[in-house]
């Protein structure tokens, strides 16, 4: 049954604060945490949604979900090597159109999966970008400029420097969630002059590195902890050590099962440990830990392996991811549980034989919430082995060895994942996260300040209008919804997961911004002050991302879906459902209750007819404003946008996600006459995921633009049959969402993990 959603007494007008989406964590360390849900909502972000709301896990749970099952179709996993193979045939289409231009945003961030030190040029900081590629800073962290190319894989997982000054970098993220779908990468690289230019260096099957270890006192000697696949079994995983710099590499610890992999490589003269970990993704379910999953030593350089207890849990199926610090003789060990809860802090002074776990656990366990696969990151101070710190929703501190843990409430953003000491400068520790790169001066303990230049933003969507070309704004993944104007170029609006943007083409101060389950605000000053909206509307479900869209006919009619499509007449004061469930209903995964819902909706120019497409697969019409509604296809993967003609109601697309891993499915479809009937539009395009299409309607031909895992194609016809990809500079990233504005012949790309790009008229 159909309910508008219950109004809260706190749904008013609001001024947001500036400064980021920081999560307000409730008395963590102060007070022990059994049963503490650490949703910490988003300090910048809408006030709450209602009790009887479906209330989202903060953290990476819920956005995994989503880009997991828009991306894998129904039933399957991924197929092996899906993204780098689409990568290979992206590469062999010809190019046209002019150049993209990066807009920023330069001052906002992203995550930051692996950080080190240039052993031979002070202040000079390595930084790799969950997919956004190398970045360097010459400055302390200041600023950061690219050191990784452009036409590459932009999925990285780890970064290291040698002392000879040989950099190494592993790719593919080997954190399994986020805003990513943890896209696979193409094996290991390495560099000799600072990043300029790039060898590979094996492993090319390792799906992800997770780290990288040269020893201080062999150069040419390189440990490589590679995760493997997370959707396949087999392949490069476990750890390897290469005795040439990199050219040819040996496996030295291999896992218990084909998905076991290795997320830690530590060297202690002859002395090894490393850590090894079960973990698969298929669409029924996530399983992180198992038997494999441990601690591990040898004492001879990898010739032998000894699994770790004297205290630490036994192997066994619950044994979650791990982090591992090792200072001498002592070692720590955080433990997760399969599940994602936190299960101990294990501590030991004689090298590993025996652990004793902290009785301040309670003081740890907020810090990881119910996701500590996420996190599993323990770092110990070269100077002073009691001082650590630990990687959390916030920055964990001990003093004492691990006795005692206090959490840092500073102005860094949330979800830790990196840091490294600088032996330069004493007391100066750089920290990567998901807002990007800090630096403290002062041991780690406070005293964070921000980089100033780091252009590698994970946007979902953008936003523009022809009335004024220098605005735009977009949703960031974990960042908020973003704008160019209204304070510095860019700032933050609103918080949370930045979700669908949308600037009035009549009135640049009138905007909509979410953040994910459909928590939408409309504004008419520019954003300074925010009315929330969506508890107007009528729903049962709503996507992560909601799709609200104007009518091009009139822009105060609006249209919101969930289960159903609402619209509105009033600018998005009032609402009122037209159509009924137009989904298949709720899906049965409890890690993602709210499929089944509307993906896309696209309103034609006549004011009557409205497409709707659903994320399982069903598209639908309506051509009387939403009395009568009429499937027009059905048993497609996500449909992730339905486009229609501005100037034809009947011409009408699609377009899908999910690798087609050997079916005949398409990722674009389209249609003439009102979706009566179909055709395949999928051409030459790589076998990628499809997220968005623009039509041209100043070509001659109705030429088509798509944007896809793969960066923006065009066919310049408009049939499909000639696919190339569009624009000169575009790097290898997925582009979430393209927007055109056919008045200047203007595109703009909102890429996952570099930014806006711009491509201007030819």
């Amino acid at each position: 049954m159909l309910r508008p959603s219950t109004a809260r007494p706190d749904a008013r007008e609001r001024r947001p604060r500036r400064g980021g989406p920081r999560r307000r964590l409730l008395q963590l360390a102060l007070a022990p945490l059994a049963g503490l849900a650490l949703l910490a909502a988003p300090a910048d972000a809408a006030p709450p949604p209602p009790d009887d709301e479906y209330r989202p896990v903060r953290g990476p749970s819920a956005p995994a979900e989503y880009r997991y099952r828009q991306k894998a179709l129904p039933g399957e996993t991924l197929p092996r090597h899906a993204h780098a193979d689409a990568a290979a045939e992206a590469r062999e289409l010809p190019v046209g159109g002019g150049d993209w231009k990066s807009l920023g945003p330069t001052n906002i961030g992203g995550r930051i999966v692996s950080l080190a030190l240039d052993p031979q040029r002070a202040d000079t900081l390595y930084a790799a970008a969950a997919s956004g590629g190398i970045w360097r800073s010459t400055d302390a962290g200041r600023t950061f400029e690219p050191a990784w190319p452009d036409d590459a894989t932009q999925a990285m997982g780890a970064v290291a420097t040698s002392p000879d000054g040989t950099l190494y970098a592993g790719t593919g993220e080997p954190n399994p969630g986020g805003g990513s779908i943890t896209y696979e990468g193409t094996g290991l690289y390495r560099s000799t002059d600072g990043g300029k230019s790039w060898k590979p260096s094996g492993l090319r099957d390792s799906g992800a590195i997770s780290a990288i270890t040269v020893d201080p006192d062999h150069p040419k000697r390189v440990y490589a902890a590679a995760a493997g696949s997370l959707y396949n079994g087999g392949g490069d995983r476990g750890v390897y050590r290469s005795d040439d710099g990199g050219r040819s590499w040996k496996r030295i610890l291999e896992g218990a099962n084909e998905f076991t992999g290795a997320t830690e490589i530590f060297v202690q003269d002859e002395r090894l440990y490393a850590v090894l970990w079960d973990h698969r993704r298929t669409p029924e379910k996530r399983t992180y830990g198992g038997v494999g999953s441990g601690v591990f030593r040898s004492d001879d350089d990898g010739r032998s392996w000894e699994r770790l207890g004297g205290g630490l849990p036994e192997a066994g199926p619950d044994v979650g991811r791990i982090g591992l610090a090792v200072a001498g003789d002592r070692v720590y060990a955080l433990v997760n549980t399969t599940a994602g809860p936190f299960q101990g802090f294990y501590a030991s002074d004689d090298g590993g034989d025996s652990f004793v776990q902290s009785a301040a656990d309670d003081q740890l366990k907020g810090s990881q919430s119910t996701f500590g696969w996420w996190f599993s990151k323990i770092w110990a101070d070269p100077a002073d082995p009691t001082h650590l710190h630990a990687a959390g929703v916030p920055l964990m501190t001990s003093k004492d060895a691990g006795a005692t843990w206090t959490y840092d409430d500073t102005s860094i953003h949330v979800d830790q994942h990196a840091m490294v000491w600088d032996p330069r400068k004493p007391g100066r520790v750089y920290l990567g996260n998901d807002g990007g790169v800090y630096r403290s001066d002062a041991n780690g303990d406070g005293g964070w300040v921000r980089a100033e230049h780091q252009p590698y933003t994970q946007l979902y969507s953008a936003a523009i209008t022809p009335e004024d070309p220098s605005r735009i704004s977009g949703g960031a993944q974990d960042n908020g919804s973003i704008r160019s104007w209204g304070g510095e170029r860019f700032n933050e609006y609103l918080g949370g997961d930045g979700e669908e943007n949308l600037i009035d083409p009549t009135d640049p101060d009138k905007v909509i911004a979410c953040y994910q389950y459909g928590n939408c605000f409309r504004s008419t000053d520019g954003g300074d002050t925010m009315t929330y909206f969506a508890d107007a509307t009528t729903y049962q479900r709503r996507n992560w991302f909601t799709p609200v869209v104007h009518d091009p006919s009139d822009p105060r009619v609006l249209y919101y879906g969930a289960e159903v499509v609402n619209r509105s007449t009033d600018g998005g004061k009032t609402w009122k459902a037209i159509s009924p469930d137009l989904s298949g209903g709720p899906g049965d995964d409890p890690n993602y209750p709210n499929y089944g819902t509307v993906s896309s909706i696209a309103p034609a120019g006549d004011g009557r007819t409205v497409y709707a497409g659903t994320d399982d697969g069903r598209v639908w019409v309506t051509e009387d404003g939403g009395a009568n509604w009429t499937k027009i296809a059905e048993g497609r993967p996500w449909v992730t946008r339905v486009v229609v003609d501005p100037n034809d109601p009947s011409r009408v697309f699609t377009t899908h996600s999910g690798y087609r891993s050997g079916s005949p499915l398409a990722h674009v479809y389209g249609s003439t006459d009102g979706g009566r009937t179909w055709k395949n539009l999928s051409g030459n395009l790589p076998d990628a995921p499809v997220n968005d299409l623009v039509v041209d309607v100043g070509s001659a031909s109705g030429s088509l633009v798509v944007g896809t895992d793969q960066g923006v194609f065009r066919s310049p016809s408009g049939s499909g049959d000639d696919w190339q990809r569009y624009g000169h500079g575009l790097p290898a990233v997925p582009v979430d969402d393209i927007e055109y504005d056919p008045s200047r012949g203007r595109l703009v790309a909102a890429t996952f993990g570099r930014g806006f790009y711009e491509l201007g008229a030819e």
